[in-house]
């Protein structure tokens, strides 16, 4: 399995596939209850079983050039991941994500990692719009956009139900010529 650096504190991020379900359950449990505050994923990633179903769906989206998960490993060990939640090659769009267990918050390692994610994105793949959603409540991610350069697009009020309590969701985006711009225009990684 390859691996790309995500700087100098040995942090990483390489792909995660379905033999790795077990490592990708151990890491939701870790994070559980912290990733779940605004997604839905501890709640469809409960068990092996179910761990294996997500990074299938993940392994037929990559194979269908459709979308992509990337873990992020601090010290060897799975502390969060990446996503092309969606991509569309031909309309050049794509929705990028992630999430963290909380012993790896507060070191820059989603901004890193989704640097790489949206460089592969645009420089490979040929995607012109990146869309990033996140919960108004959500600050961290919403911070995370705003280092990436992106715009906030909209907010959609209440749009999305989840757990009791229905959220606002901004949208916000960078642009092909804006990524390119601002982040140079080098070769994608190979995320």
């Amino acid at each position: 399995m390859y691996a790309i650096s995500l700087g100098d504190d040995g942090a990483e991020l390489g792909p995660l596939e379905p033999w790795q379900a077990e490592e990708f359950l151990a890491h939701i449990d870790r994070g559980r209850e912290y990733i779940g505050r605004f997604n839905g994923l501890p709640d469809v990633v409960t068990d092996l079983e179910s761990s294996r179903a997500f990074l299938r769906a993940y392994a037929e989206k990559s194979a269908a050039d459709a979308g992509r998960i990337c873990g992020i490993r601090r010290e060897g060990e799975l502390v969060g991941a990446v996503i092309l939640r969606t991509m569309d090659v031909t309309e050049g769009t794509a929705e990028a994500g992630c999430w963290l267990e909380p012993s790896a918050v507060g070191r820059g390692l989603v901004t890193r990692a989704v640097r790489v994610l949206i460089d592969w994105a645009v420089g490979e793949r040929g995607i012109h719009r990146v869309e990033w959603w996140v919960s108004s409540d959500n600050a961290p991610s919403i911070a995370v956009a705003r280092r990436l350069g992106m715009t906030k697009d909209a907010v959609l009020r209440e749009s999305y139900p989840y757990r009791g309590k229905r959220h606002d969701m901004q949208v916000w985006s960078v642009l092909a010529p804006e990524w390119r711009t601002a982040n140079g225009d080098r070769p994608g990684s190979g995320a």
